[in-house]
């Protein structure tokens, strides 16, 4: 391969008295560096080094996101899979199931026997997508483990009563709509 002053004078760009001249320069240069016991910084060198150093990084930078925006494709696809995989039916019912969705109070029709798994627990609401899906707890409890905000209505299976509570006598209904 060609020297970088030969690539120059092929192109045209320098001739050889100024090739000549750099040589003289910097042979003269390390005869003096050689003489003193000391060696010049080289300015040049220094900044291509520290910008080499800078881009290093920057492509590490970049590769960090592009490994977290990969990973976090992997994860939406698993719930998506999930979802489809293990989604139960809403049933062919006219009962109005309501739950709390960020701010709004959404409303969801279901059969009788959802409406029964939905407030035992066994049942969750998932929504994804826009869409409000069933999925059975323990689906759900692997969506949750995987983005949290996707589980919306999770009713516990049981509650354990203060035996001083006054209104421990009083059992609210299950079927008790809001």
């Amino acid at each position: 391969m060609a020297s970088f002053a030969e690539q120059l004078l092929k192109a045209g760009l320098v001739d050889n008295k100024k090739v000549k001249q750099a040589n003289h320069d910097k042979s003269k240069q390390k005869k003096v560096e050689r003489r003193t016991g000391t060696q010049s910084v080289d300015e040049a060198r220094l900044a291509a080094l520290e910008t080499q150093r800078k881009n290093a990084e920057r492509a590490r930078e970049l590769n960090a996101q592009r490994n977290a925006a990969t990973t976090q494709k992997a994860i939406e696809a698993q719930i998506a899979q999930m979802v489809q995989q293990n989604r139960q039916s809403k049933g062919t019912g006219n009962i109005a199931y309501n739950f709390t969705h960020g701010n709004k109070i959404e409303r969801l029709y279901v059969s009788a026997e959802v409406q029964a798994h939905l407030t035992a627990g066994r049942l969750v609401i998932v929504c994804q997508g826009g869409t409000t899906e069933l999925v059975p707890r323990v689906i759900a409890d692997k969506i949750a483990e995987r983005d949290t905000s996707l589980v919306i209505r999770v009713n516990k299976p049981s509650v354990e009563i203060d035996a001083d509570d006054p209104y421990a006598a009083f059992q609210i209904p299950d079927d008790l709509m809001w």
